[in-house]
């Protein structure tokens, strides 16, 4: 589910169209919520919520049953004008939702983001197999995912880094900036239109705090806290701790996020298929239906490899994360109208 980047520069600032409000929410109103408050979550916090309907964000009210845990940032909420009571969650467009060790349920991220931006910067911090694990991450969200490549600034020629990227996905848009520059802005408007909502992800110490405070204008003390990285090993120190929603200077939102180092596979198969298309469209001619690509006879992805069209690196990443997917998906068995969910006993 990718959102239509046609740019209307003609949403004002404040309504909700430029908020990103649209015909799939209004669609789930019913006649007697017509009068309640439209708003959408701004903050998180393990007490409270947030949230902005144009203006500065209020603290919502939350009935004794309700658990913060259950909304992300970007969710559209209906809200009593009154008392501000949290009174329903509209479904979401699309979800970003983390697998963590050990969990039984996925930790949300951020919902209803149009576009992920994927941080890395160029030095040693960019891992290609990292990469395409936010990747699976954002396709099977529904977002569309950009490679932001930082810190140009400070190697002599991008080109090399933008060369290990630019093929991990078909149509993938890559962009090369200084995350403090004013150009910044100006590279990735075309997905910061009104309306418009992106995410930031990454590890710690790539440039999110940076191209956060660029796109959304902040300064001095309302400027987002920035780090360094080591340079014995070019890792950040984690400077964002919470997810929040900001207006984007001319238009759209963005949804900053603290660094991921780890970002387990689970519940992912689409988005890997769609990762690594060329795998996934070979597949059906090989020989056997349940092919693993390693020895069987009749294999065209094998062939593929044995003529040079495909990479035999791709091949092992895909292995590696098709195998995790499946160890860590949770199950269905049993009868229909009377089936379980066994959840794996193992977390890579």
């Amino acid at each position: 589910m990718q959102s239509d980047m046609t740019q209307n520069t003609d949403l004002d600032a404040t309504s909700q169209p430029a908020l990103g409000w649209s015909a799939f929410f209004d669609d789930q109103l019913g006649p007697e919520e017509q009068s309640l408050d439209r708003m959408r979550i701004a903050t998180v916090h393990r007490a409270r919520l947030t949230a902005v309907a144009g203006g500065d964000p209020v603290r919502l009210t939350l009935s004794p049953q309700a658990s913060t845990a259950d909304y992300a940032v970007g969710d559209w909420v209906l809200v009593d004008p009154q008392t501000r009571l949290l009174l329903r969650r509209l479904d979401r467009r699309s979800v970003l939702q983390r697998h963590t060790e050990g969990a039984r349920v996925p930790q949300l991220i951020a919902a209803n983001v149009d576009t992920l931006f994927i941080v890395t910067s160029c030095n040693d911090d960019l891992n290609p197999a990292r990469l395409e694990r936010y990747l699976a991450f954002a396709n099977e969200a529904g977002t569309n995912p950009v490679i932001v490549l930082t810190k140009v600034d400070q190697v002599p020629d991008p080109a090399p880094y933008i060369a290990q990227v630019a093929g991990l996905q078909r149509g993938l848009a890559v962009v090369a900036l200084d995350a403090t520059s004013a150009q910044a802005a100006g590279q990735l408007a075309q997905w910061c239109a009104p309306g418009q909502t992106v995410a930031l992800v990454g590890s710690s110490g790539v440039g999110k705090s940076s191209l956060l405070n660029t796109l959304a204008g902040k300064t001095g003390a309302e400027a987002q806290e920035t780090g360094s990285i080591r340079e014995a090993d070019a890792k950040g120190r984690h400077t964002t701790t919470a997810r929040s929603l900001h207006p984007i200077t001319g238009g759209g939102w963005v949804i900053d996020t603290p660094g991921m180092r780890t970002l387990h596979i689970s519940d992912t198969a689409f988005g890997l298929d769609q990762l690594f298309a060329e795998i996934t469209e070979l597949a059906p001619a090989c020989r056997f239906r349940d092919c693993t690509h390693a020895h069987e006879p009749g294999c065209a992805v094998q062939a593929a490899i044995a003529a040079g069209t495909l990479d035999p690196a791709r091949l092992d990443r895909w292995r590696k994360l098709h195998d995790e997917n499946r160890a860590n998906t949770p199950v269905q068995s049993g009868p229909r109208g009377n089936r379980t969910t066994k959840l794996p006993s193992k977390r890579w």
